[in-house]
């Protein structure tokens, strides 16, 4: 579809808009487009000595919807995007007969812009902002405000000699058809993991030194990727020896490993894991029907999830995650009901549940391969939170990923007191995060301001390999940020 913008930097916003109501459809913004399409929206700005006005108009092959908007010249920029992203949204919303959710948020955070209005305008007016002039759903702006308080806690934890430590492992059994991360298949990598081992324990080992002098505490500990537990038992262990021995856990608060497809999860390297102090970790389903599993690329079976996580209890892990996926290739309403009523079953301390994202570079999405409708998957989200809700799990983190079908949220429930902490530390931006492995970015955080700095690593295994003396050198750019920082 065509975007036509004329006179106003408002681009990205009316773009993001647009994507939520065709998530299929390539979105091509153009401000000299004069030809004709299927579906054309136009977005306009004008100016006169005391008015700005602001045009709307739909162009659904043929029938053309449109709208007029006259507002005060005195009015910021601000208010100018946010009437024409309302002008925008109620045009799609009665000419496709679809009204999303999260009105025009479409923002990544709605639990942290939550939180900075409540703390600006107290509670009544954040909820009223939300549903007046945001158009959320008064179900999601509850939800979100309900994640702002429950993050409030967890907020306080840090300060300004904080940091968490993130490690990437991008490694895979098989690429899920969703999946855009910069994982690779064992079979495709398997020769560059000795050496990627060797490097991220020399990456762990500099960046511990850094840490060290400059006297930051560490908070959490989080392995990601990929699947850590791709890894053998023997790598798992060497990675863990670097990190008890160069970093200070003595105030650790958290300690998390992914070991997120059921068929790496074996009895020695949950063993290695318990030993080594993790304290937390993620046997993650997705699903659990096997049709679902087959459809999106998995090799694993529900039987198999069961099993993994009956090991991981009888490790003496107390304290486990399950992601669920809402939407995924050939899950129906019916078949999602029943993976919520098995994770259930399990009692988990936490449940993150996503909303299926189509992104780009994923199979899915160059496959072309079906998958239900944002009003379908809102309906397994309603569901899932009034059967959490009732099982006694809690929200307390939440987030949205960039083309989500139905423009919908990803959640993280937990029992009392069972909360993620590095996700609500990261996606908070409370503190510095130190991140080592491909594809990790560093975020350095100035505490008590809005401002982070980011170190890039190589996103791809071989080039981590390849140009590891660069990540090295690139890491004194935190010794840059916090001398920096201390000395104003």
């Amino acid at each position: 579809m065509i975007l036509r913008i004329i006179d106003h930097k408002f681009h990205y916003e009316a773009e993001n808009l647009c994507r939520v109501f065709f998530p299929f459809e390539k979105i091509s913004a153009r401000r000299d487009y004069d030809g004709e399409d299927d579906l054309i929206v136009v977005t306009e700005l004008s100016q006169n000595d005391d008015n700005f006005v602001i045009t709307v108009s739909f162009n659904n092959s043929g029938t053309i919807c449109s709208d007029k908007k006259v507002i005060s010249a005195d009015e910021s920029e601000h208010e100018c995007e946010k009437q024409m992203m309302i002008m925008l949204f109620h045009i799609l919303s009665d000419s496709l007969a679809y009204v999303p959710k999260w009105g025009i948020l479409t923002g990544v955070r709605p639990s942290k812009l939550m939180t900075t209005l409540i703390n600006e305008n107290g509670d009544k007016e954040a909820l009223r902002y939300f549903k007046e002039d945001l158009l959320v759903a008064p179900d999601k702006a509850e939800l979100a405000y309900a994640v702002a308080k429950a993050e409030e806690k967890i907020i306080s934890l840090s300060d300004a000699d904080s940091f968490s430590l993130y490690i990437s492992i991008p490694f895979c059994p098989s690429r899920c058809n969703y999946c855009s991360f910069v994982s690779h298949s064992v079979e495709q990598a398997k020769k560059l993991i000795p050496d990627y081992v060797d490097n991220l324990c020399k990456e762990l080992e500099y960046t511990a030194q850094i840490a060290s002098a400059l006297k930051l505490r560490l908070e959490s500990v989080y392995w990601g990727g990929g699947t850590p537990t791709t890894l053998s038992a023997d790598q798992l262990f060497k990675i863990c020896g670097v990190i008890n021995k160069c970093f200070d856990l003595s105030k650790i608060r958290e300690y998390t490993v992914e070991a997120g497809r059921p068929d790496t999860v074996t009895e020695d390297k949950l063993s290695t894991l318990k030993q080594s102090g993790v304290s937390r970790i993620s046997i993650n389903p997705q699903t659990f029907n096997d049709d679902v599993l087959n459809a999106i690329g998995r090799r694993h079976n529900s039987v198999q999830t069961l099993k993994a996580f009956e090991m991981a209890r009888n490790a003496g892990f107390d304290n486990i995650n399950m992601d669920l996926i809402a939407g995924l290739s050939s899950d129906t309403y019916d078949s999602f009901c029943n993976t919520l009523d098995t994770a259930i079953s399990l009692n988990p301390e936490n449940i993150t549940l996503h909303t299926l994202a189509l992104k780009r570079s994923s199979n899915l999405v160059t496959g072309k391969r079906e998958v239900e409708s944002g009003e379908t998957v809102n309906r397994m989200l309603t569901t899932a939170q009034d059967i959490f809700t009732k099982a006694g799990y809690m929200p307390y983190y939440m987030y949205r990923q960039s083309r989500s079908l139905g423009n919908l949220e990803n959640v993280g429930w937990c029992k009392p007191g069972r909360e993620c902490l590095y996700n609500v530390f990261m996606m908070e931006e409370c503190h510095t995060v130190l991140a080592v492995g491909a594809g990790a970015v560093t975020k350095l955080k100035e505490y008590g301001v809005n401002n982070i700095d980011r170190i890039f690593n190589y996103k791809y295994p071989y080039e981590y390999n390849t140009r590891f003396d660069e990540i090295i050198k690139r890491k004194d750019k935190i010794y840059e940020f916090y001398n920096k920082f201390f000395k104003r």
